[in-house]
């Protein structure tokens, strides 16, 4: 049995997302060999164990990257090669760019192949042909809401899902969604999102004169910033001081003319798109983290403010149930509905700080016992090493 396995973490950018990269980091550290290929967005150092395998957006250095594997396969591979070339003729739209980018894979050949988004699913099933096992994760967007709107995107999960070796959830939920576009049940772990160990703090104070809630995400309607804009206004009729700030809500037409029809102009701040670690602050001195979204799988930022004991109201969109419990180490309300979220925020600000802090405590118990990276990047790898082994 192999024990050390090659695995190729692609996401199609180098670096990705905070989350993806985390599991990038974790890996490394297990033993076995981590490759990226892709766009080389920024130069990211990483451990000895990860290697770089990718191109810069340049046409002189996209050249050098073709020339270089294509002269690698021809002189050292040339059947596999010649057998590669066949699949993407038949499939590609520009030929020359996705030799660039699987010409490196080809030659490198990891064990494990993750793609992490699904709709480039179609583009890497060739990889099975050459003795790679082919893992997806499945992730918000991708699979609950695109594809509804995208038919050929859905014709195309349901032509290739069935192929795939394994999938990676964010949440069960998400999982069932993939089912339905033909994802094998069997072939589906669930992998919940971790937090790397931080040090616990006291407890930041919290404002006392005006209740401070705070929104982070992409404008984008299934963040459900109108619904909570709607019940911020609600608030204000009852008398309720507060003060909403949406972190990546700047610029937005349609946000601006809400709060300007409802006079919201002193309750509500948009804020352009943060740096990490300004997030992280803001999120750490807010009494409130607000979730309206309408989709979602599992939100990354929800997962964080409970780090950082900041307490969080969700909708019961996606799998926020799976984290969320409730009056238990949340608050959860339906989708779509402002006046449960006003009359939630309304309760919540009642609350006695002993209570609050209870809350919080269990909040930040869950971060450690379910979404932890060490957790995570554990059952990433027994993921791998399943699909790995299972040679039927």
């Amino acid at each position: 049995m192999k024990d050390q396995l090659k695995i190729a973490v692609y996401s199609g950018d180098i670096p990705s997302t905070t989350f993806i990269e985390r599991l990038i980091h974790g890996l490394s550290n297990t033993g076995n060999s981590i490759y990226l290929f892709g766009f080389i967005k920024k130069k990211t150092k990483y451990q000895d164990s990860v290697s770089v395998f990718g191109y810069k957006n340049t046409r002189q250095h996209k050249a050098l990257h073709y020339i270089k594997y294509s002269f690698l396969l021809f002189c050292f591979k040339h059947k596999e090669k010649r057998k590669l070339d066949a699949i993407l003729k038949k499939q590609s739209k520009n030929l020359l760019l996705t030799k660039v980018k699987c010409y490196p894979v080809l030659w490198h050949k990891p064990d494990v192949f993750h793609v992490q988004w699904a709709k480039g699913l179609a583009d890497w099933i060739w990889v099975q042909e050459f003795e790679m096992k082919l893992v997806l994760s499945l992730r918000g967007a991708h699979i609950n809401y695109s594809p509804i709107a995208d038919k050929t995107l859905a014709a195309m999960y349901r032509e290739n899902f069935p192929k795939a070796d394994g999938f990676h959830a964010v949440s069960k939920a998400i999982g069932l969604e993939a089912v339905k576009y033909g994802a094998v049940k069997e072939k589906i772990q669930v992998v919940y999102s971790g937090l790397p160990f931080v040090e616990e703090k006291k407890t930041v104070a919290k404002q006392k004169d005006v209740f401070q809630i705070i929104s982070v995400g992409r404008a984008h309607w299934k963040k459900g910033y109108t619904y909570a804009l709607d019940a911020c206004n609600i608030l204000k009729a009852q008398g309720i001081k507060f003060h909403y700030t949406i972190v990546g809500g700047t610029n937005d037409i349609e946000f601006a003319y809400q709060i300007h029809d409802l006079h919201l102009e002193n309750e509500v701040s948009l804020l352009d798109n943060l740096p990490y670690d300004s997030v992280q602050t803001l999120m750490q001195h807010a009494d409130l983290l607000l979730l309206p979204s309408v989709e979602e799988g599992i939100a990354n930022v929800v997962l964080e403010a409970m780090q950082k004991t900041t307490l969080v109201l969700t909708t019961d969109c996606g799998g926020m149930d799976e984290v969320i419990s409730d009056g238990v180490n949340g608050f959860i309300v339906p989708i779509r509905d402002s006046e449960a979220i006003a009359t939630k925020i309304a309760e919540i600000v009642t609350i006695p700080q002993a209570a609050k802090e209870e809350i919080r405590e269990k909040a930040l118990h869950t971060i450690k016992t379910q979404h932890s990276e060490d957790q995570m990047v554990h059952q990433m790898l027994a993921l791998y090493q399943s699909i790995y082994h299972d040679k039927a």
